[in-house]
């Protein structure tokens, strides 16, 4: 991943950072058909999974013998991503929160999250690599309250007024997460 910032003006980054606002609203207010809207029709959401490789010494004095890179399975590296999934699965996954049988989020968990660190790292015309952290909070009768938190990784689409989603990658800062689910929109 390339981490050299680009010249960003204060109007884009301002608008940066009130579209992943107005993300963290949307679904920490549940409406979830809303947050679809935020998404290109060719979207890609991937949760790689994380392991604990050692330090390759043979790469001593380099910034690559501790990069993050070497502990995400995802599709790319032949791994087994936690999640993966296009606009169908995700659309699935929204419809099925208003269903009757919805027993897993019923009731509806609380959750509020944080997003910051908004950068911009290139742009090729319309799209826009952007990095975020995140913290979310998920609060749920009878359990424990759980803090999640990551980097998201997205490729967005410039429109009129706004951003799409095309791409967006969810690095956990977990490697073994005892948390008491996954399926939630990150």
């Amino acid at each position: 991943m390339n981490t050299d910032k680009i010249k960003c003006s204060p109007e884009q980054q301002l608008a940066l950072e009130q579209f992943y606002y107005c993300e963290a609203r949307l679904l920490d207010s549940r409406q979830f058909q809303q947050w679809l809207g935020l998404l290109s029709e060719d979207i890609q959401y991937i949760v790689p999974s994380r392991h604990n490789p050692l330090v390759d010494n043979r790469k001593r004095g380099n910034e690559d013998m501790l990069s993050v890179e070497w502990e995400l399975d995802d599709a790319d590296s032949m791994g087994c991503p936690l999640r993966e999934e296009n606009l169908i699965h995700l659309t699935v996954r929204v419809e099925r929160a208003y269903k009757m049988n919805s027993w897993a989020e019923n009731p509806p968990a609380r959750t509020r999250r944080i997003v910051g660190n908004v950068e911009l790292l290139q742009k090729n015309g319309e799209r826009l690599s952007v990095i975020s952290n995140f913290h979310l909070h998920y609060s749920r009768p009878g359990c424990n309250n759980t803090l999640y938190s990551g980097q998201r990784r997205d490729t967005l689409i410039a429109q009129e007024d706004s951003y799409k989603i095309a791409h967006r990658v969810v690095v956990m800062d977990y490697s073994t997460i005892e948390a008491p689910t996954m399926g939630l929109l990150f």
